[in-house]
């Protein structure tokens, strides 16, 4: 890794890509050593000549849902077939905003066996199915939340010896009203912050203001990394002295600033 990126500054060890919101052609030059794909759609899923390119200098992988036609290990898995070999696969049950009434239907422990009998290599999503994921003993990618280091460190003294990544979105500034229209409408929809937010106040960007403004930025703290660069290289290197292996960032204010 270049030691004077931004990216090995923060202490990151992967780039989460949202192809909705970024042209993933582009992530070719952010000098970062791997790249985790997020699934919005099959409409929005890179072909296979971008995936190519950007796995011939990074690890690459994936996002696939074991729920959706096209990923459905035990019916429609005819998108597999377009994943180029260099790349890898996240193997998540998936979001239901991406999922008609039918595929949201779907058993999801059997799928993601049946995946990883295919792609034992691939890392398991853990939003929403956590025992079925740490069940499978694969690598498990968890969202950061208030608290994943107290729960890393329990797994390892419980004994668990498998890879743990960590998946926060990451805002390099320490403005409070940037940290706000990046992340306030995510940390927000956060089930311990929304029951903290004031029913009367459904503001959750920049103008939010008073106690709305107080439980949304320290939420942020919580759930996501943000700061400067030294604020988040100090909270990615306590993760992994908590048991993560991999801390993967979603930049949320676009790409430009990890390009450095």
């Amino acid at each position: 890794m270049l030691t004077t990126s931004t990216v090995a500054r923060t202490g990151l060890d992967a780039i989460a890509l949202k192809p909705t919101e970024c042209d993933v052609t582009a992530a070719t030059s952010i000098p970062a050593d791997a790249f985790a794909i997020d699934y919005e759609g099959r409409e929005h899923v890179p072909d296979p000549g971008t995936l190519e390119a950007l796995a011939d200098d990074a690890e690459v992988r994936v996002t696939t849902p074991v729920r959706a036609d096209g990923y459905d290990p035990l019916g429609d898995d005819s998108l597999l077939a377009d994943l180029p070999e260099s790349v890898g696969r996240v193997v998540v049950a998936g979001h239901p905003a991406y999922l008609s009434d039918e595929e949201r239907g779907r058993a999801v422990a059997p799928r993601l066996g049946a995946a990883l009998e295919t792609a034992p290599e691939a890392w398991v999503g853990t939003e929403s199915v956590e025992r079925i994921a740490m069940a499978t003993g694969a690598t498990q990618y968890d969202l950061l939340s208030r608290s994943t280091e107290r729960e890393l460190r329990a797994l390892r003294a419980a004994g668990f010896e498998g890879e743990i990544a960590v998946y926060a979105p990451t805002v390099l500034s320490d403005d409070e009203d940037a940290i706000l229209e990046a992340v306030g409408d995510y940390v927000a929809r956060r089930r311990p912050v929304a029951s903290a937010l004031p029913d009367d106040d459904p503001d959750a960007d920049a103008s939010a203001t008073g106690r709305t403004r107080e439980v949304l930025l320290a939420a942020a703290e919580d759930y996501a990394l943000v700061g400067t660069e030294d604020d988040v290289r100090a909270r990615t290197e306590a993760l992994r002295e908590a048991g993560a292996t991999t801390v993967v960032g979603y930049p949320a204010r676009g790409l430009e600033r990890f390009r450095e």
